[in-house]
């Protein structure tokens, strides 16, 4: 069980690495490795031997281990990035990277996303230093770089140069689950990660005959440009259900006392009210333009126009998406991978996964944990590359009216010091039983 330094280390930890700015901006502009020379002290007062690892000056990685009691027992990987999004301070009621506590609040850039987290990984290493606590499987802990951009500084650059580092490890904990989530009708579900969509961030090129713009041109590349991404944006993607979003489905269904019927979902989503906000971004792929370039002036027509989408699509799925794009965007505009990544799916049967619902029940008795798949990603894809089956588990039991998953990437991100406590002692409760 958590102690009292547990929860109050929990706190100021978060507050900590908040004030340390890790900005990623992509591109290589970010700094980790002050946030990373922070946890890699706390664990090493811990007795523990983090490693420092970087690919590029500056972007900076850490892993130790935990040795379990059981050396035949597979280990579990326990992850963390410690970059974040850019944040506008003149947008936000409180500095975003002041850390302050005010009114049982953490505020701050990194609070959900997830400084939290990495510091309750830090929080219960030490308790159970204190304590003398040794887990069955062996633990690897790592707090990666670059996880919200192309993770290449990070999990990709570990899971590719550094392998022998998570020798044994079968599955990963990170973030995005077991969270507090308010139907509005007084029910509390707290939803479990165990599968991510792939990542298709595409680029799409037209290319035309440049000329006068008072002239006419049937070969304008921001028209046919602006064609493609119309019908990528209007598209309707046609229902794909993994056995994860089943399950997710099935089990929401339960809860509301709902008949369950799979062959037509969007009705089973209506009658599930607020919660279907769980996965309806999961049953189908999708693709939403974001970005358009093209020209430099406005009685000129480029030669060239390019455009971004951001496309995802379900486990299984990858051929599908591939030839629906060759298709939207038709035979005058090229596109490609700007960034692509892996769909994954992990078992929802599994004991792993009964283990952390455990946990959370035990701390949330009132609540209904269920499974569901993240709409993005995660560094579970690149660790996946080595073997390592992804759950999302970074638990926090919100206040009604908290809006969590509106502050991922959001204004005025911020975590209740309750919030935090909780998540250690789930953590905690977790990790001794898995």
């Amino acid at each position: 069980m958590a102690d009292r330094q547990a929860l109050e280390e929990v706190v100021t930890f978060t507050s900590d690495l908040i004030r340390i700015d890790t900005t990623n901006r992509g591109g290589g502009d970010c700094q980790e490795r002050p946030a990373a020379e922070y946890a890699a002290a706390r664990l090493a007062e811990a007795g523990l031997t983090p490693t420092l690892l970087e690919r590029t000056k500056g972007r900076t990685n850490v892993v130790a281990r935990i040795e379990g009691s059981d050396p035949s027992a597979d280990a579990l990987l326990l992850h963390g990035h410690l970059d974040v999004v850019p944040a506008e301070a003149r947008d936000w009621s409180v500095h975003p990277f002041s850390g302050e506590i005010r009114d049982g609040v953490v505020w701050g850039r990194g609070a959900v996303d997830m400084k939290n987290m990495d510091a309750m990984i830090l929080a219960v290493a030490r308790l159970w230093a204190r304590e003398g606590v040794r887990p069955r499987r062996d633990i690897v802990i790592a707090f990666t770089a670059d996880e919200e951009a192309s993770a290449e500084d990070g999990s990709g650059f570990l899971a590719d140069r550094h392998p022998g580092l998570f020798e044994g490890c079968t599955e990963g904990v990170s973030e995005s689950g077991a969270f507090t989530f308010h139907d509005g009708s007084g029910r509390e579900l707290y939803p479990i990660a165990a599968g991510e969509r792939g990542t298709a961030w595409l680029k799409l090129t037209a290319r035309g005959r440049a000329g006068h713009g008072s002239k006419v041109n049937r070969d304008n590349a921001v028209t046919r440009l602006a064609a493609a991404v119309a019908r990528i944006g209007e598209h309707t993607w046609p229902l794909r259900l993994t056995p994860t979003v089943r399950a997710a489905l099935t089990e929401l269904a339960e809860v509301y006392g709902v008949e369950p019927d799979l062959d037509d979902v969007d009705t089973l989503l209506e009658k599930l009210g607020p919660a279907a906000s769980l996965v309806e971004a999961t049953v189908r792929n999708s693709a939403n333009p974001t970005m358009l370039d093209a020209g430099y002036k406005v009685n000129v027509i480029p030669g060239e126009a390019v455009a971004l989408v951001d496309g995802r699509y379900l486990p299984g799925t990858e051929e599908e998406f591939r030839a629906t794009l060759d298709r939207l965007t038709g035979p005058d505009v090229d596109w490609e991978f700007h960034h692509r990544e892996v769909a994954l799916q992990a078992p929802v049967d599994s004991p792993t996964f009964a283990r952390m619902r455990a946990a959370v029940e035990e701390f949330a008795p009132q609540g209904r944990t269920v499974p569901y798949c993240m709409s993005g990603g995660t560094d579970a894809k690149q660790f996946s590359r080595l073997g390592i089956t992804g759950y999302g588990f970074a638990p926090l039991k919100l206040p009604e009216g908290f809006d969590y998953q509106a502050l991922f990437h959001g204004v005025d991100e911020r975590v209740p010091v309750d919030a935090l406590h909780f998540g250690v002692r789930v953590l905690d409760r977790f990790l001794r039983t898995a």
